[in-house]
């Protein structure tokens, strides 16, 4: 898939992240977060880096169904997804709305498998 770079004209992580999923390039969403996710494991903030690997997951969950074709592989993934990412109730992140956001637009795209 031809990637539009549009995608890095997006502010921030978690906006490069909505705009690519949204857009079905799930390989580069899961790239997307992964400096903010080991930032917060290096500063011990766990949930939030928890938070971050379910994003993560949720779309690596996608990219192994849509693109490599791997739906055992998918329904693995996704469980780390809905494991980790409740955990965004209860962490105090910056925009935490887009974050939510992310949450059920991966949520709907998961769905419609």
């Amino acid at each position: 898939m031809k990637i539009d770079y549009n995608i890095f004209n997006q502010k921030t992580a978690i906006d490069r992240f909505i705009f690519a999923i949204e857009n079905g390039y799930f390989v580069e969403a899961h790239e997307l977060l992964e400096d903010d996710w080991n930032m917060y494991k290096k500063q011990g903030d766990i949930n939030k880096a928890l938070v971050l690997k379910g994003l993560i997951n949720g779309a690596t969950a996608l990219a192994l169904y849509h693109i490599k074709k791997r739906p055992e592989s998918h329904k693995k993934v996704w469980l780390a997804f809905e494991k980790y990412v409740p955990l965004l109730d209860t962490v105090d992140v910056e925009e935490k709305e887009k974050y939510f956001k992310a949450k059920k637009i991966l949520i709907e795209l998961n769905k419609r498998i």
